[in-house]
């Protein structure tokens, strides 16, 4: 019987040549990322148990993003121990303040992505790079520790299942509602510690950008990874990024998943997600009443990239943002910043009466730069809206693509993008 993507690339960096869902294993980490909030109690436990020295400099990425640019005295402190360490170790691979950006739109952009590694971050989203068919996937503070001091991790082989995706999307829908929409069908604990695999004629459609999207998401259905098997848009991408050689290693046609699904999406339509879950999602045509917003947010590891960026600059040229509703765009990198200067994006948003900030995770965790109050309510191209995801517990996100956050900022309540384009 063959084997998934998954139980190959753990095979190969835990020396198995054999490997079934449920096996327990000791594997080898090429990357280990490392943001600012879960890496200061990882670098405590390395203290405490004596460990002075990562295991190689060179496997492991530093980016502070989360409370990027500080916000307080206490992530002061919290990057100011981060940029010590990193000197101390001698860290090269460290974004700073000035290159800066959210942790999973840099880690591929910048090159440290490449099929067929395992990569891991004390950040759920680490799923992102699954899309290079990696197999990447968040952990916990302790496990970083663990994995900074040794370069290896355990795992225990994760199911797949298979999501067969086919058709093409109409106009003004785009790969967040496609992504919004499994959730919706199989819910946030409907890939527990599952590896989701995203394959179908779709998929071969979509940019490594929007692919980015879907399986960042992943975890969002309680997922342990999102992956896409690589194709030429993904050799090209990576290319692109680095010189650095890799190997290719797909699903075999005949391996064995715990649950497929097909699924056509063709006809598929808007999908907005509403509070307080990423699965309560409805199709634009089933929202009768207006729901009116404070503030329209546009950014974060899921849709503040450069494609994400010009869909909702297409839809906001020559419109205005509603004067009762304020809108947030933050593009999701430095480079991605200087990029959309350079096509006239942010003048595009600022004069539509948006504000741009910089790269920043911010207002996605309501960390900063755009907290909500009791009461307010967000559209926001985010991936979580749990009770006081951006702000307030008393306040309502509502998750959707960065066009229908554009089509709705300009109407300053939830709207069909499908109108503007």
């Amino acid at each position: 019987m063959g084997k998934t993507i998954t139980e190959k690339i753990l095979a190969k960096h835990s020396g198995q040549e054999n490997l079934s869902p449920g096996d327990l294993i000791n594997a080898e980490i090429d990357v280990i990322m490392c943001h600012d909030v879960t890496t200061t109690p990882a670098l405590d436990m390395l203290k405490a148990k004596g460990v002075n020295k990562v295991c190689d400099p060179d496997k492991i990425v530093v980016i502070p993003d989360h409370f990027i640019p500080n916000k307080d005295i206490k992530s002061a402190e919290m990057v100011a121990k981060i940029r010590r360490w990193v000197k101390e170790q001698g860290i090269s691979k460290f974004y700073d303040l000035g290159k800066h950006g959210v942790c999973h739109a840099i880690l591929p952009e910048q090159g440290h992505v490449i099929p067929g590694q395992i990569i891991i971050c004390g950040d759920s989203h680490t799923s992102t790079h699954g899309a290079l068919g990696a197999f990447s996937t968040g952990i916990g503070s302790t496990d970083l520790a663990a994995a900074l001091a040794t370069g290896k991790l355990w795992f225990k082989v994760p199911h797949s299942m298979l999501f067969t995706i086919t058709g093409s999307l109409q106009k003004g829908v785009y790969s967040k509602d496609v992504i919004l929409d499994i959730i919706r069908m199989i819910g946030v604990d409907g890939a527990l510690y599952k590896a989701m695999e995203f394959n179908g004629d779709f998929i071969k459609q979509l940019s490594v950008e929007a692919r980015m999207t879907i399986c960042n998401m992943a975890i969002e259905a309680g997922g342990k990874s999102g992956i896409i098997n690589p194709d030429q848009k993904t050799i090209d991408y990576v290319k692109s990024k680095t010189d650095q050689d890799f190997e290719l290693i797909y699903s075999d046609h005949d391996a064995e998943y715990e649950k497929k699904y097909e699924i056509n999406v063709s006809d598929l339509e808007p999908i907005i997600a509403f509070p307080n879950l990423p699965s309560n999602g409805k199709k634009i045509s089933e929202i009768k009443e207006n729901i009116y917003l404070d503030q329209a947010y546009l950014g974060s590891c899921t849709n503040g990239r450069l494609e994400d960026l010009q869909i909702a600059a297409e839809i906001l040229k020559d419109n205005k943002v509603n004067p009762d509703t304020r809108m947030i765009v933050v593009p999701a990198t430095t480079e991605i910043w200087k990029q959309a200067n350079k096509e006239g994006l942010i003048d595009i948003f600022m004069d539509a009466g948006a504000t741009v900030s910089t790269p920043t995770c911010g207002a996605c965790l309501g960390g900063h730069m755009g907290i909500l109050a009791g009461g307010e309510k967000c559209i926001s191209s985010t991936n979580r809206n749990f009770v006081g995801r951006m702000g307030s517990p008393k306040s309502e996100v509502y998750l959707a693509s960065p066009a229908t956050v554009a089509s709705s900022a300009i109407e300053g309540k939830i709207a069909d993008p499908r109108k503007y384009l």
